[in-house]
């Protein structure tokens, strides 16, 4: 029996051999595809490489046609794996080094000049930002007026129940001090029986640079200043009181007097909100103060007051010497200067004030004035005293024994007999604790008598 192959029609032929049209290499698919497992057979070829077609059956007669199998020859397409194409490295070639001849000079090349620090770049030229990048901080220089001659300002506050106005001077000296980063305010408590030490641990939570040192007893405004003093970290140190009547925006002005040139500066309340009591003692009180110690200044217990840190780490400031720190620098080499300052009214709290400071007062003139004068050299001060009334007495028992041998006059009723012994005796013992001041002053000498200020060995 023969095999014959029906077909459909024309259309069914060119399918086929679409189907297996042989592969062609050549045709590139896309990088990272395969090829499918059989591209060229057909979907209905069975295993065995043999095409099944269904029976057609014929127009004529009954029968039905058989179905013709011819086999199909495997045809084996060799499969080219593709891989992608390996990037070319591409070196960068090394940079040609054209060199001049030799004896000729180089060409100066142009380069964009840098323009003065601090001027703003012009439109349109992108170097010129770069060169303004110091002017910044110059302009922060600008807008803050930090003072030439120091960096820290230390700001010593004695109070003594003055739980009301302390914070409201921290607010104050805040906002005077604004333009200044670097300060410290260092509040003594002189032993307050109020909430004055309750708000002063508020302000140093509040604000590190509140500080606070308390006594546990009053011991007076000069032991208060002095602890401050010696806590102060600053290279100046200003002084005010927390009642709230010296101005801290005075601060500033107290600054730049300093910086004139002098080595502490006192305020001079020319309008004064007293008591007419306290007034009145105190113009008394600065007028002996200047004939005594020759400081032409006005106003010596100003609390606003503003010094060097070399100035207070050579006083020793005790008792009630508070009021002639001035007094004390100037007789240590010192210069002290003074600007007039506002004053307010006490606005909380009672005055300290009492008639028993005046008397305090001229009681400590005398010991600074002898402290300072006549501490290394006694003998000047006891001396001069022992000698002038030993000199008396003798003078006047003299004239009174001429009296009694040349003009042969009774002594029994004359009492200035008595007074010129009294001188002698009282000149002797004088002199005596003179001497004794001399030898402990040579036995007992450990600090010397002179402050260097600068030196270049």
């Amino acid at each position: 029996m023969e095999e014959k192959v029906e077909t459909t029609g024309d259309g069914e032929q060119k399918q086929q051999q679409q189907r297996r049209r042989p592969y062609n290499p050549r045709m590139r698919r896309p990088q990272g595809t395969r090829p499918p497992a059989s591209e060229d057979s057909s979907p209905d070829l069975d295993t065995a490489g043999i095409a099944a077609q269904p029976s057609v059956q014929g127009t004529e007669g009954n029968s039905a046609d058989t179905v013709v199998a011819t086999p199909v020859p495997e045809v084996n397409i060799p499969v080219q794996e593709t891989t992608a194409p390996e990037k070319e490295i591409v070196r960068p070639r090394p940079p040609q080094i054209h060199r001049p001849p030799q004896g000729a000079r180089p060409q100066q090349v142009s380069r964009p000049q840098r323009p003065p620090q601090g001027t703003r770049p012009q439109q349109g030229n992108n170097n010129a930002s770069q060169w303004n990048r110091p002017a910044a901080p110059q302009q922060q220089q600008q807008s803050q007026p930090q003072s030439k001659s120091f960096n820290k300002i230390s700001i010593v506050v004695p109070l003594f129940n003055e739980e009301e106005s302390l914070k409201p001077l921290a607010r104050d000296i805040k906002k005077a001090l604004a333009s200044y980063n670097n300060f410290e305010v260092l509040f003594i408590d002189d032993g307050s029986r109020d909430r004055s030490l309750q708000i002063l641990k508020e302000l140093y939570r509040e604000d590190r640079r509140f500080k606070y040192i308390s006594f546990q007893k009053n011991c007076g405004k000069s032991a208060a200043l002095q602890i401050g003093f010696e806590n102060a970290a600053g290279d100046v140190i200003v002084t005010m009181d927390a009642d709230l009547q010296d101005d801290p925006n005075e601060i500033q002005n107290l600054i730049k007097k300093l910086d004139e040139g002098s080595d502490m500066v006192s305020g001079w309340k020319r309008v004064r909100f007293d008591p007419v009591i306290k007034k009145m003692s105190s113009r008394f009180f600065n007028m002996m103060t200047r004939l005594i110690s020759g400081i032409k200044i006005h106003d010596f217990n100003c609390g606003l007051k503003i010094y060097r840190k070399s100035v207070v780490k050579n006083i020793n400031v005790y008792g009630e010497l508070h009021r002639y720190i001035p007094v004390l620098a100037k007789w240590q080499g010192f210069s002290v200067d003074e600007i007039v300052v506002q004053h307010h009214p006490r606005r909380y709290g009672k005055t300290k004030f009492g008639i028993s400071r005046f008397f305090k007062g001229f009681v400590d003139l005398l010991t600074v004035t002898f402290v300072t004068r006549y501490v290394k050299r006694p003998m000047h001060l006891f001396g001069f005293l022992g000698a002038f009334s030993f000199l008396v007495g003798l003078l006047l028992n003299g004239w009174l024994t001429y009296e009694k041998f040349a003009l042969d006059q009774p002594l029994s009723n004359r009492p200035i007999l008595f007074l010129g012994m009294l001188l002698i005796i009282v000149g002797i013992q004088f002199f005596s604790i003179g001497m004794l001041g001399e030898m402990m002053v040579h036995n007992f000498q450990d600090t010397k008598e002179y402050k260097i200020k600068d030196k270049a060995l």
